[in-house]
């Protein structure tokens, strides 16, 4: 079996602070105990890496000065040629993530991801390069904004970050060096405890992305929304999917995400039918999922009339 390389993966914009924080990282023998590391460095940040102050003999640097050298040749060469034990990535916020991820080699897996942030241009950025933003928030375990002062707009960081990840910590750094932890408990907006889970129209999408965050807490829960029938021959007689179109950050990326739906006999409604759903969530592998997810086993199904169209594309508020 091959050695399996865990990554750090450091993203965000330039000025955000990912240069400090690895320099810091790689000066602490908790963090740097002599492990061999390659550091790729997929951007010239306003900073620079000083490699004497780190501990040991033991960093690597490779340099990606454009998305297409992401290729996992390149990945796995840069391995072999260094031998080492683990990646460290400071990302350019310009590229897309699944550049990375459709490049990384097999035995590559990200360990942790954190997206560091400015705390004077992380609401300009979101309002400008949205889809980029989506893009690495999404998927952060931890999102760090520094410089932040007593004016920063916490609430609306807050805001942006939850609409895109229930999941991530946020952590407020100060130039002082203290460090604040947001612990806003943001509430459901159903009851998740009522007998039959019911579902507004306009909650689908935080529904969906909670579901799938946080998927054990759906098993044995009865739940009821309206959603689009979607049919094929391959799912067998008496399974459809049942869901929504979701817009996470633009029209380009919208996209039907829907349940497997098992019936209690032939389903009598077509694709693009508009239809209410009430059953029970077990967590079960299939095939339409590859893996586990969520599987409703319906009891009722009712023919319904389509929403209108600005409300039919479900978002996240």
């Amino acid at each position: 079996m091959a050695q399996q390389i865990p990554v750090y993966l450091f993203t965000g914009f330039l000025e955000g602070g990912k240069t400090r924080i690895i320099q810091e990282s790689m000066e602490d023998k908790r963090f740097n105990s002599g492990e061999k590391t390659l550091m790729i460095q997929c951007e010239d940040g306003i900073e620079e890496l000083d490699p004497t102050r780190f501990f040991g003999q033991n960093v690597y640097f490779e340099k990606l000065d454009d998305p297409e050298q992401l290729t996992t040749e390149n990945l796995t060469a840069m391995q072999k040629k260094h031998r080492i034990d683990r990646v460290i990535i400071e990302y350019n916020g310009m590229w897309m993530l699944s550049d990375l991820y459709n490049a990384m080699p097999q035995s590559w897996y990200v360990f942790q991801q954190i997206l560091f942030a400015d705390a004077g241009t992380f609401i300009t950025y979101n309002q400008n390069m949205r889809q980029l933003m989506v893009d690495k928030l999404q998927y952060a375990e931890m999102v760090v904004i520094n410089r932040t002062t007593d004016k920063t707009d916490k609430d609306a960081i807050h805001k942006i970050v939850r609409g895109i990840s229930r999941q991530a910590q946020i952590a407020y750094d100060y130039p002082d060096g203290h460090v604040e932890y947001d612990e806003t408990v943001d509430p459901l907006p159903f009851d998740l405890d009522a007998p039959v889970v019911h579902i507004e129209d306009r909650d689908y999408a935080i529904w969906y992305r909670d579901m799938y965050d946080e998927l054990n807490k759906y098993a044995g829960k009865k739940v009821t929304f309206k959603g689009i029938v979607a049919r094929n021959e391959s799912m067998g007689q008496n399974t459809i999917l049942c869901g929504r179109h979701i817009m996470t950050c633009c029209a380009a990326d919208i996209a039907y995400n829907g349940l497997v739906c098992i019936l209690p006999g032939k389903p009598e409604l077509k694709t693009g039918d508009w239809a209410v759903v009430m059953g029970t969530i077990r967590v079960e592998k299939h095939k339409l999922y590859r893996a586990e997810g969520p599987v409703l086993y319906i009891e009722t199904i009712q023919r319904t009339n389509p929403l209108p169209d600005d409300q039919a594309v479900a978002t996240f508020y």
